[in-house]
């Protein structure tokens, strides 16, 4: 029966021979916490005190030359093994330079500084720790001998110029000092080595030399930040009037750029502490009128706070003004097709009066023609046109722009898929006001043959009848009933215009044609005309 269960991949044993027999689980009877306690704590005290000592190797006493030959002979085989095997660990070289370093054997040191510094002269950190080591055992020249090496190996790390400008001026070396500040500025650094420059000038009060420095800082960085600080130089020395020169060069260099703002503003701070109140509000305006609205907040900000402190009740009007325009700019920015923020800016610059403003901002606005040629996408934007018509005709008086704005609108509406009869009739109301009779029904005219429409009819008959032109009303009658056969409405004005007339056979024939037609979209009313 074993045979019969023996597996030969388990060494003919059974399945039950190979089970693990774990042990059983001791069941603890009692279950009540013990009198005596033991926090992890004290577990880990006893641990620590149980500990045995550290093996530490014995302290060594070197009383003979001898035993030192031998123990630096040692220390050194260590290091050349080490570095022939990891000759790229710069810790390495830096713990065996600095190891000769404490023997004060410095040929040694200085040895293996070269060494590595042929491994890896790039790296900046073996050239400042071996400049170091020399200056710290007061070997002047030799540590001029390493800066100067190492910044013409490395002229774009600025941490080397540093140090080698901090070591001659501890010196008392000014003048090398600059010499070397000249050699780093041949470079173009950035912003802070210059800064250094003028600082290091500035502690010898040598401020014509600042001066110069700063001229040749602003063209190798012409940012608005380093004009700034060139201006402030200026101001703080007292001198108002080359402070406004450097501002004033500022700004014809600068005006056009992303951050012309912080100039501007800094500008008329300046001018607003020489209490020159006007040449800051010139400035503000002129900066309002040249930097794109969306990147103006803080400028409008200060106008504001400046008029509020320094203006009128004009200048503070204008200055709100000016703010509220700003928020309709970044209104129509984000949405230009939302037309009410269009009417609201509008009437903004209506309440100003500026005819170039107001002419602008139409202008813009009516650019902006809706995507789809759907009628109610257009609902709102033609209103756009009317207003400026209006505006040109009422509050300019410049009658040919009317014409012109009429003439526009009227050519840009898609007339084959929809119409505005509002926008036809003002245009031939504004000609008969013009007393351009011909004008009015040539409008009207291509009116009924581009866009025919029951109003269009009306008014066009009503001006006719006014003018006392039955012909031309009887013709415009046949066109309208033409258009609308099934319009009781144009049939029994029709037959009214024939009685009022005394033309009653003509009113007559006209009934009789009317309820001949074969739909009519008020029989009841023209058979009540036609029986009284």
């Amino acid at each position: 029966m074993a045979s019969k269960d023996a597996d030969p991949s388990l060494g003919y044993l059974t399945r039950k021979d190979t089970e693990v027999k774990l042990p059983r689980p001791t069941r603890v009877k009692n279950k009540t916490p013990a009198p005596i306690q033991i926090t992890a704590e004290q577990i880990l005290r006893e641990a620590r005190e149980r500990q045995e000592a550290e093996i530490r190797p014995p302290k060594q006493k070197i009383t003979d030359p001898t035993e030192l030959a031998d123990y630096r002979l040692r220390k050194r085989k260590e290091f050349e093994d080490l570095i022939r095997r990891v000759r790229w660990n710069q810790s390495v070289w830096i713990k065996y330079a600095q190891w000769e370093e404490s023997q004060k054997d410095f040929n040694r040191a200085r040895s293996v500084w070269e060494r590595a510094l042929e491994v890896d002269y790039r790296n900046h950190t073996l050239w400042l720790k071996y400049a170091e080591v020399e200056m710290k055992n007061k070997f002047i020249n030799h540590a001029r001998n390493v800066w100067d090496r190492a910044v013409t190996l490395l002229p774009r790390v600025d941490q080397l110029w540093y140090k080698y400008i901090h070591m001659e001026e501890m010196l008392g070396n000014v003048a090398g000092a600059r010499q070397i500040f000249e050699r780093w500025m041949s470079w173009m650094p950035d912003q802070q080595g210059w800064l250094s420059y003028i600082k290091f000038e500035l502690r010898y009060n040598e401020v014509e030399r600042a001066r110069a420095i700063y001229e040749r800082f602003v063209q190798c960085h012409p940012k608005v930040g380093a004009w700034i600080r060139y201006a402030k130089f200026e101001m703080k020395n007292g001198e108002i009037v080359r402070a406004r020169n450097v501002y004033e060069r500022a700004v014809e260099k600068l005006a056009d750029e992303e951050d012309a703002e912080q100039l501007f503003v800094a500008f008329a701070e300046f001018e607003e502490r020489c209490k020159e109140t006007e040449r800051a509000r010139c400035i503000y305006k002129f900066a309002l009128d040249h930097i794109p609205k969306g990147s103006a907040e803080d400028l409008y900000r200060k106008f504001v706070a400046f008029e509020k402190q320094y203006g009128d009740k004009e200048g503070i009007e204008d200055a709100i003004v000016g703010k509220r325009r700003f928020q309709y700019e970044d209104e129509v920015r984000k949405n230009p097709l939302n037309y009410d923020a269009w009417f609201d800016y509008i009437r903004l610059e209506e309440s100003v009066g500026s005819k170039g403003r107001i002419r602008e901002v139409y202008e813009r606005a009516i650019a902006n023609v809706p995507p789809a040629e759907e009628k109610r996408y257009w609902q709102r934007y033609i209103y756009l046109w009317i207003n400026y018509a209006l505006y040109e005709e009422l509050d300019a008086g410049d009658m040919e722009r009317t014409r012109d704005v009429y003439r526009e609108c009227l050519k840009l509406i898609p007339h084959e898929k929809f119409s505005f009869a509002k926008i036809w009739l003002l245009a031939a109301q504004f000609e008969i006001r013009q007393l351009n009779l011909m004008g009015a029904r040539q409008i009207l005219g291509n009116a009924i043959g581009k866009a025919p429409k029951d109003k269009i009819f009306k008014k066009y008959i009503e001006i006719e009848l006014q003018l006392g032109n039955i012909d031309r009303c009887r013709k415009l009658y046949e066109k309208y009933l033409e258009w609308a056969p099934e319009n009781c409405y144009a049939w029994s004005k029709y037959a009214e215009l024939e009685r009022s007339l005394a033309e009653t056979e003509r009113a007559r024939a006209i009934f009789e044609l009317a309820i001949t037609q074969p739909a009519l979209d008020m029989p009841e009313l023209l058979w009540k005309v036609f029986t009284l």
